[in-house]
């Protein structure tokens, strides 16, 4: 019988010192060890679609599948059907013309995304804009390449937009990328126009590569502003999709990339190192995705905005302020000010009335005094997490003394 040891004899890569384990993966076990107690915790952490695709998204998955021809490696680029699909969904939604041939890049997912074009652009030591509070992927990958990171504010009296003119004023002279958001996530705020052009002018005047992440684009918002629709916004930006939120497919990995045809092939020489094609049968359910009519979406964010009003109730009953018009699959909210500490916040809401609530301080520093909460989860269980929270938390300046 082999001995067991907590030895490891083989150092792992001195990159992973500059990264640490994701949070919602300690807590996610910490939940699974109350869960497996009986204690039934409601989690609204995660945006995780809960409701499903399509009927014909999944009928068409099927019925590919069960051809014989449907099983082989494919291309690195996507099948066409799936280029020109979402070349059709960028023309319709975002009027931006766009060539499936050259121009669009399918990934499995915007996360591999991140990686692929912070590969393809980053070298060690380059400069690299991230929003704090922003994904915290963006960090994540920035140092796993030993780019350097220069975080930019994002703050609520500033609408959660980025101020230009503040950075314009840093040494911008070694960044090389930045990472924008819109609709944004965690905060729900929305992009405007003028402040896509501002990126595209800054973008030029700066040498620096724009990427817009812009999966929550359809999640209650009817707005659907592309980066790419700015003029010569191709010299210097990509936007990434992605039918994880927007078609209730996060567990499908089909997600996108756009822009100018050199950028785009810089792209693939990172992920045609890293993957060997999409499964075709899931690549043409996702072109039949595409395809949905506006109905399907306004049936969607019906659901998203009855449970939005359980949401903005719970709120009420902690005194978190927010703002009601935000985007998105999540709810973004302050915490009281004598509350001090978003995790000090979320443990004491997850000890008391066993519901969980991502801390903003995840996101950055910038996030410390907030809380973010997901939509993903049944009008039955949100009535009840709102149940449990005001019979627990009458008033929160009382009930969260012992935690100042």
């Amino acid at each position: 019988m082999r001995k067991e040891t907590n030895i490891m004899k083989i150092k792992a890569a001195d990159r992973l010192q500059s990264v640490s384990e994701y949070y919602f993966s300690r807590k996610l076990k910490e939940i699974a060890d109350m869960n497996a107690q009986g204690l039934d915790v409601i989690n609204l952490g995660i945006g995780s679609p809960d409701m499903a695709p399509s009927q014909n998204t999944v009928e068409t998955l099927v019925s590919e599948s069960r051809k014989k021809d449907t099983h082989a490696y494919q291309s690195y680029v996507g099948i066409p059907a799936l280029r020109e699909a979402f070349a059709q969904w960028y023309q319709k939604y975002f009027h931006v013309s766009l060539n499936p041939g050259f121009e669009i890049l399918p990934l499995m997912g915007s996360k591999e995304g991140i990686m692929h074009i912070s590969m393809a652009f980053l070298n060690p030591g380059d400069g690299v804009l991230v929003p704090n509070p922003g994904y915290p992927a963006y960090a994540a990958v920035s140092r796993l390449v030993g780019a350097d990171i220069k975080f930019y504010e994002l703050k609520e009296e500033n609408a959660w937009l980025p101020d230009l003119e503040v950075l314009q004023n840093m040494d911008l002279s070694e960044v090389k990328l930045m990472w924008v958001n819109y609709p944004n996530m965690p905060t729900g705020a929305k992009a405007t126009k003028k402040l896509f052009q501002d990126l595209i002018d800054f973008g030029h005047k700066n040498n620096i590569l724009i990427i817009n992440d812009n999966p929550y684009s359809f999640i209650l918002n009817e707005e659907h502003l592309s980066l790419l629709s700015i003029p010569e916004a191709m010299e210097v930006a990509l936007e990434m999709n992605s039918l994880s939120k927007s078609h209730n497919m996060a567990g499908w990995r089909v997600g996108m990339v756009a822009g100018h045809q050199e950028y785009i092939q810089s792209v693939l020489k990172v992920k045609s190192n890293m993957d060997s094609g999409m499964f075709k049968p899931l690549q043409m359910a996702a072109a039949q995705a595409l395809k949905e009519e506006e109905d399907w979406f306004a049936g969607i964010n019906k659901v998203y905005k009855a449970r939005q009003k359980h949401i903005f109730n719970m709120l009420d009953h902690l005194e978190c302020s927010y703002d009601p018009n935000q985007t998105g699959m999540f709810v973004w909210a302050k915490i009281p000010a004598h509350c001090k500490g978003s995790e000090n916040f979320s443990d004491k809401v997850l000890k008391e009335s066993l519901v969980f609530m991502t801390p903003g301080f995840i996101f950055g520093s910038g996030g410390e005094d907030y809380i973010r909460l997901s939509l993903c989860a049944e009008e039955e269980r949100l009535k009840e997490a709102e149940s449990r929270i005001k019979k627990s938390f009458s008033k929160t300046e009382k009930a969260f003394q012992t935690t100042n």
